[in-house]
């Protein structure tokens, strides 16, 4: 059960702590206090806040792992075979990282720069319509995004484009990571 509301997740998962695994495993997550600066630097510039969750977001990841599964019934004349598993699974040491690694690639490519004091705070520069020179924002929560742009719509269609967000997920935020948002004018 999701925490905070009556939703119910149901996942395949693979064991984890039974891998062995030599690859990377780690992922970090961005820093409360990224967010809290990104929202202040959002307010001071005059620019927008939106968010956005990924659909299947470790299922679009390459995994790091060699795992592999023995096929069950559902899977007719093919059950009792091994079926190699090619993408990251939910609770895969390196599905994470593997995840981590994919969105990392995708906001580089879309002129966006690593934040040398946290990983997981991205910038690219920018000019408004006035000819202000700021700076826009992605910061990346796992699965999450917030992105703090002149127009982040764009932005996140652009992303949308390369991993397919969940619907109703792309919007201004009232909550994010458990904490009420608001403006204050």
């Amino acid at each position: 059960v999701k925490e905070g509301t009556r939703q119910r997740k149901v996942r395949f998962v693979e064991d984890g702590s039974r891998v062995d695994a030599d690859c990377n495993t780690y992922a970090s997550v961005v820093s409360r206090e990224a967010l809290r600066v990104a929202f202040l630097l959002a307010s001071l510039n005059g620019m927008e806040v939106m968010t956005a969750d990924y659909e299947g977001a470790y299922l679009n990841a390459k995994s790091r792992e060699r795992l592999y599964t023995k096929l069950g019934p559902e899977f007719g004349e093919m059950q009792g075979r091994w079926a190699i598993i090619t993408r990251a699974l939910y609770g895969s040491r390196s599905a994470a990282a593997s995840w981590r690694s994919t969105i990392s690639k995708v906001i580089a490519d879309m002129g966006f720069s690593m934040c040398r004091s946290d990983n997981d705070v991205w910038m690219r520069p920018a000019v408004k319509a006035n000819g202000d020179k700021v700076y826009e924002y992605i910061l990346v929560y796992s699965d999450d995004l917030l992105v703090v742009a002149i127009d982040p719509g764009e932005i996140l269609a652009v992303v949308d484009q390369t991993f397919r967000l969940k619907d109703g997920s792309v919007g201004t935020p009232d909550k994010y990571l458990g904490a009420d948002i608001g403006q204050y004018q």
